[in-house]
Parts: C-alpha cells; sequence; structure tokens
C-alpha cells in the first residue's frame, strides 16, 4: 500500500520511525457531469481571473483569503518549517482505557508500518504493551495542514490509528431529542427487549453495499439496452402504525426470517422476549372470558338446583300418593276379607238351622 505520509512515533524518549497509510477504502460508484441534451462530458477549467487564461496545475499554490479580500500567499515550505514538534512526529501524549473515547470523535482511519529494519523492534514493542494494558494511546500529530488527535490501538498484528476531532468540533445535543413529553410503557420496552433479543447479533463481515449492487445492476442493463429494474411501489406508506402492533409484528417476522416457528396462540416465549407482556394481556384476556363463563356455570347451578328440587318435590308427592293409595288397598283388602268371613260364618250357621229342621221333622214323622 502506499503511504501518505512518512514520519515517527514518539514514545517518551523512543522514537519508532513509521510509514502513514489508509486503513479504508472507498467502493462507492462516482458519476460523470454530461450535457443531458448531447451527452457531452461537462468539465471544469481552471482558469487565472486576472490573465483570464487556463492555467496548468505545477502553477497553481494555495493562499489564506483575508478578510478584505487581500490573498496571502503560503507555501509548502512554509507549513513544513512550522515550529510544532508533531509536524513529522505523531506524539503520544496519554494512555486511556478505550471506552474513555466517544465514537462520535473518531474519524478516518489508518495503518502505522515501520519504516525499516530498525523500527521492527520498537514498533513490536508499543503493540505488545498496548495488548497488555488493554488501553488504547491519545497522540497529536500534524496532516494535510492541520494538527489533529490521533488514537493509537492495535488490529491484528498492526498498530492502527484513528483521526480523532477536537472535542470543540462536537456539537452539542441540544435541540435535537424529542421536545414533547412522552411516556413509554413497560410492555413497550418489554416487546423492544423481546425484538432486539430476536435479532440478535451480526457478523459484519457478511454486511453489503445493497445500494451500490442495485446501481451496478441498473448501469449492467442500461449498457446493454435492457429494461431498468425498477423499486416495487410503496404500499400504504405514511400510515401512523399503532407501536405495540408494530413492535409485536416486528418480532413475528425476525423470528420468522430466522426460521423460528411462530405459533399466534399458543407459543413458547423465551427468556428476553415477551414473556412478562403476554402473561399480563393473557391474564386479563382469561379474567375477561373467565367472567362470563364463572356467572354462565352459576346460573347452570342455580337452574340444576331448581330443577333438582322440583324434581325431589315431584318424587315426593308421588310417593305420599304411592303410599295412601296403598293403604288404601290394604284397607279395601282387609274390609272385603272382612266381609268374606261374616259371609261365611253366615252361610254356616243357616245351614246349621236347615240341618236342625230337618232332624226334627225325621223325629216327628
Amino acid at each position: 500500500m502506499r503511504s501518505i505520509w512518512n514520519g515517527a512515533i514518539s514514545f517518551g524518549l523512543v522514537s519508532i520511525p513509521i510509514k502513514l497509510v489508509n486503513a479504508t477504502e472507498s467502493h462507492s460508484i462516482s458519476f460523470r457531469q454530461i450535457h443531458v441534451e448531447d451527452g457531452g462530458r461537462i468539465r471544469y477549467r481552471k482558469v487565472c481571473e486576472l490573465e483570464d487564461r487556463e492555467v496548468r496545475g505545477d502553477e497553481i499554490g494555495k493562499a489564506y483569503e483575508g478578510a478584505d479580500g487581500a490573498m496571502i500567499p503560503i507555501t509548502d515550505e512554509d507549513l513544513g518549517s512550522l515550529p510544532l514538534p508533531t509536524a513529522k512526529t505523531i506524539e503520544i501524549v496519554a494512555f486511556v482505557p478505550g471506552d474513555r473515547i466517544d465514537p462520535l470523535q473518531m474519524d478516518t482511519a489508518y495503518y502505522l508500518s515501520a519504516n525499516g529494519v530498525p523500527a521492527a523492534k520498537p514498533y513490536t514493542l508499543l503493540r505488545e504493551a498496548l495488548k497488555r494494558s488493554q488501553k488504547v494511546a491519545i497522540a497529536k500529530f500534524a496532516l494535510r495542514g492541520r494538527e489533529r488527535l490521533g488514537m493509537l490501538r492495535v488490529v491484528d498484528d498492526v498498530i492502527a490509528m484513528h483521526g480523532l476531532l477536537w472535542p470543540d468540533e462536537i456539537r452539542a445535543t441540544d435541540g435535537v431529542a424529542p421536545d414533547t413529553g412522552v411516556t413509554v410503557r413497560d410492555q413497550e420496552l418489554d416487546l423492544a427487549d423481546a425484538l432486539m433479543a430476536t435479532l440478535g447479533e451480526v457478523d459484519l463481515a457478511d454486511l453489503h453495499d445493497d445500494y451500490r449492487e442495485a446501481v451496478e445492476e441498473l448501469i449492467a442493463a442500461k449498457a446493454s439496452g435492457e429494461e431498468a429494474p425498477h423499486a416495487p411501489a410503496p404500499s400504504g406508506g405514511g400510515k401512523v402504525l399503532d407501536l405495540m402492533a408494530a413492535l409485536e409484528k416486528s418480532v413475528r417476522e425476525a423470528k420468522e426470517s430466522r426460521g423460528e416457528k411462530v405459533e399466534e396462540a399458543a407459543e413458547d416465549v423465551a427468556e428476553g422476549e415477551v414473556k412478562p407482556l403476554r402473561g399480563r394481556r393473557t391474564a386479563s384476556a382469561s379474567a375477561s372470558k373467565a367472567a362470563p363463563r364463572a356467572a354462565s356455570k352459576a346460573t347452570s347451578k342455580g337452574e340444576v338446583g331448581k330443577k333438582s328440587t322440583s324434581t325431589a318435590k315431584k318424587a315426593a308427592s308421588k310417593k305420599a300418593t304411592a303410599t295412601k293409595e296403598s293403604t288404601g288397598a290394604v284397607k279395601k283388602s282387609t274390609a272385603k276379607g272382612s266381609t268374606a268371613k261374616a259371609s261365611t260364618a253366615k252361610a254356616g250357621s243357616a245351614k246349621t238351622t236347615t240341618a236342625k229342621k230337618t232332624a226334627a221333622r225325621k223325629r216327628s214323622a
């Protein structure tokens, strides 16, 4: 990789010659400006406004424009001779824990390469010291006409440096947060936690630039004379969704995208998902459903009780009637028996009287 700056790291009295190379590269697609009517390239020519002619690159320098519009020429030699120790040196000023650095301050990243064989030993020493301390080094350096802050840390076996913005270059957050009072319910936080747990982690190496791929497909289609791909029409954009419904739907879709089984009614809820919320909602729903059921059961029990009482009364009445009937039958049967006995007795008495009369007639004859 081509170096963009040569200098040294100042580590106390130790000086480490290094080369600075860019650690990142841009893959964005660039476009040219054209004349819409005929497709001709639009080019910019650098013209001296005093002589009204185009000038070459080696004729162009830099200057500072004063308040009155006057141009004050500044040469590379002027900048290179500034009385700054950081002009050619990355000066380490402190070692701090990595979490002390606000990500808002991070800017362009660079790799620091040992410049020459003698630099290998002190370079390795600094690298291993950073590893063992689990700290980062805060440094000052000058690059492209300005002094900057830097943060040195270890990436694999290389010392990397992140350019840092100065603290006064970070804007305050005043007026950025919502200025209306909003209350977030525990149920909404539960669902947000469930969505975060469902989405889980991701390997950043698997992420890619979808926009760049779409632009490449567009260019390839137009170059081959094919129809350019178009995005589907947005469906229902601008609608205000219920936050709870949107969170629940997001959790379901995230689970489905990961191949997890999603059940509407009886879903096994894992720890960290929507268990508290669904428990509360299920309890309330069960209570609301149980109330009419309980009332229905109570009514049914009342009706059954009434029916049982009525049945018992009818049975008792029938029993009493049957008893009376049987008693009457017994009495009638007894009366008939008495009458039969009386008749038998009368018949026997009549027979005796007739026999006596017959015997008396025979004697008189």
